[in-house]
């Protein structure tokens, strides 16, 4: 059962006010000293506080770092800039969507092999959770059962709105296991907030903003900072100037948009509970299994195309989620068709020969090409009719990449919409009807193009099934 926090109907701005000040209060004298530096340039609509104390072993120049107890739960404060400069308020609802991504781009670039690594080593677990009955003013929070690291909820930027967050992974988790002792990865918790458009969809980005962090296991981070002030402590005066003080809260600072798009699964403006909402139902059962979507599984990556017709709002949004957002404003009036002529050694001497090229490939629609491809089909009973065109059964085509048995049943699964780990082994039928188990070296010798009839069991030792390859 979820517990709300009531909210009032009315709203005293005096005390929101109050509110933002006191929680923005380290940081507004730098603010002002920022803001005449830069001439009245534009702020940003919000701002957000995750209320954990910053580390004072970061030197000046450098991005802040904040520590974070696994499990615990920390707050975020949702606050409105406007009513710290400004009388008018919007009482119109937006939408925020938090994750928690690599910080390093060599982990950015296998992000999705890491977190699929987690989920198996961490069955039922998520990365990044919402303690909804610490939450105030959050409506409609959810979190998709596929997006282990993604949450997103309906706030009113004219409340006091706080979400209390729980980071589940450790950094440790993602780096070579040694000897121990190992440094962890940083990782960055991201906040990108959207206001409805005229279809009522929240699909109109407003604002992007993010923080650096490393997650230790419960009571560590505590430690850790105790001891990174003791360093710093022991430092002279001179070399103390060099380190940046360490703040009760932590803030979070302007970025560039999430290029997944402003939904976890869908972009309709009335998402599900959370830990209850599913894209489609599904149905796997002993015997049967039947695909809620027909067609072939697309290869990722090749469904995002730049049309010529597209107009320079639709390039500037088809570069934000392809990850080139850094070239939004060099190629602010471009239209597709202008980006589509362009040959890859423009590309190239505008951009740098790495971007520019991953752009060129980009643009051109190149996809990487599966290493094994095979077909799979349904077992039928009698009493069961699909269609099949032409007199033949249907098939669905399975891309591999990594060409193991991990990612055969995470293919399986997300064929038939069910969690990877109701899958608890892969069989091949063999001479004489035997069962052999698929192991790693079996995937990889499977023919290019293989066709296969896929059947399931139950397992009796759980609730899981058995799945044969025929």
């Amino acid at each position: 059962m979820l517990f709300w926090h009531s909210q009032p109907e009315t709203y005293n701005q005096h005390n929101q006010a109050n509110y933002i000040r006191d929680a923005l209060a380290p940081f507004l004298k730098h603010e002002e000293e920022r803001r005449s530096a830069e001439n009245g340039a534009k702020m940003p609509p919000f701002q957000y506080v995750l209320c954990a104390p910053t580390s004072p072993a970061v030197k000046v120049q450098e991005e802040t770092l904040t520590y974070l107890n696994q499990g615990q739960s920390y707050e975020i404060r949702m606050l409105n800039r406007k009513l710290v400069e400004y009388t008018d308020i919007s009482s119109k609802c937006v939408k925020s969507i938090v994750r928690v991504v690599f910080h390093d781009r060599r982990l950015q670039y296998t992000e999705h092999q890491q977190l699929e690594g987690w989920r198996w080593n961490r069955p039922g677990d998520r990365i990044l959770d919402i303690d909804i009955p610490l939450s105030v003013g959050v409506m409609e929070p959810r979190a998709h059962p596929l997006q282990l690291n993604t949450i997103e909820f309906l706030w009113d930027p004219a409340k006091n709105t706080s979400v209390f967050i729980q980071v589940n992974c450790i950094s440790t988790e993602f780096t070579p296991r040694k000897h121990g002792g190992e440094k962890g990865v940083p990782f960055r918790i991201q906040i990108d907030t959207f206001t409805q458009n005229e279809q009522g969809e929240y699909l109109e980005h407003i604002h992007s903003s993010s923080c650096q962090v490393k997650v230790f296991k419960p009571k560590g981070a505590d430690r850790k900072l105790k001891t990174d002030r003791e360093k710093i402590e022991k430092k002279s005066l001179q070399d103390k100037e060099k380190y940046q003080p360490s703040y009760e809260t932590t803030l979070l600072t302007e970025c560039s948009p999430w290029p997944d798009g402003p939904s976890i699964s869908s972009t309709s403006s009335t998402p599900s509970p959370v830990y209850h909402s599913s894209p489609t139902s599904y149905s796997f059962t002993e015997g049967n299994c039947s695909p809620n979507q027909q067609g072939e599984l697309l290869l990722s990556g090749c469904t995002d195309h730049l049309a010529p017709s597209s107009s320079p709002q639709d390039t500037q949004q088809w570069l934000h989620r392809n990850r080139f957002s850094s070239f939004c404003r060099l190629f602010s009036s471009f239209s597709g068709a202008d980006l589509l002529k362009m040959s890859r050694d423009d590309f190239i001497q505008i951009c740098g020969p790495a971007d520019g090229i991953r752009l060129f490939n980009a643009i051109k629609g190149r996809c990487i090409q599966p290493r094994l491809t095979i077909y799979v089909s349904q077992q039928q009973n009698r009493n069961q009719h699909q269609t099949k065109p032409n007199g033949g059964d249907v098939y669905h085509a399975l891309y591999l990449e990594d060409l193991t048995v991990l990612e055969l049943k995470e293919k399986i699964a997300h064929l038939y919409t069910v969690p990877p780990q109701q899958i608890r082994h892969v069989y091949r039928q063999g001479p004489t009807g035997i069962h052999v188990l698929v192991s790693d070296e079996m995937v990889q010798n499977f023919s290019e193009e293989t066709s296969f009839v896929l059947s399931t069991l139950k397992d009796e030792n759980n609730d899981g099934y058995l799945v044969v390859l025929k």
